[in-house]
């Protein structure tokens, strides 16, 4: 039997931005507790989108947040048992795990680019997730086309 659910503890905003998303961006960036080497990742992150950025009237924070919005998925395939079967079945996703499974996506796809730093590597997928293009867009799409493709099984959702 489950016990309860935890509480959702708040989270304090970043010293830089006053921003409780770029916290919870960076606590996922983080590895091994250093959360001030993630936070250092980030800012030069967010600095080197300043210095390459196309449009000129966003600034980097703006630029990263439009490349959070285009990762997001709205609909996943969640396993069902039906009868001794397995079937994908569409669902739609509520807004926190939204946002958590575009953070995870888009941090997944910076860690396997081959720039020189993870700075550069969080940098360069956020300008091309912000274009609509790169290896975290193409997960958000293929989520929504499996999705879609298992559309005659949404009648089994619980």
């Amino acid at each position: 039997m489950r016990k309860r659910q935890a509480k959702k503890r708040p989270l304090l905003p970043d010293p830089k931005y006053k921003d409780q998303l770029v916290t919870r961006f960076v606590n996922n960036l983080m590895w091994n507790g250093k959360k001030s080497l993630a936070y250092r990742i980030f800012y030069d992150a967010i600095e080197i989108i300043e210095d390459k950025k196309e449009d000129k009237e966003k600034n980097g924070i703006e630029i990263w947040k439009d490349a959070l919005s285009n990762v997001m998925p709205h609909v996943e395939v969640r396993s069902r048992r039906v009868g001794g079967a397995t079937f994908q079945i569409p669902m739609q996703i509520r807004p926190d795990r939204k946002v958590s499974l575009a953070m995870k996506w888009l941090i997944d796809h910076s860690r396997k680019r081959n720039e020189k730093t993870m700075a550069l590597r969080l940098a360069n997928e956020c300008l091309a997730a912000s274009k609509e293009e790169g290896a975290a867009v193409k997960k958000r799409v293929d989520t929504h086309k499996m999705a879609e493709a298992n559309k005659a099984f949404s009648h089994f959702r619980f």
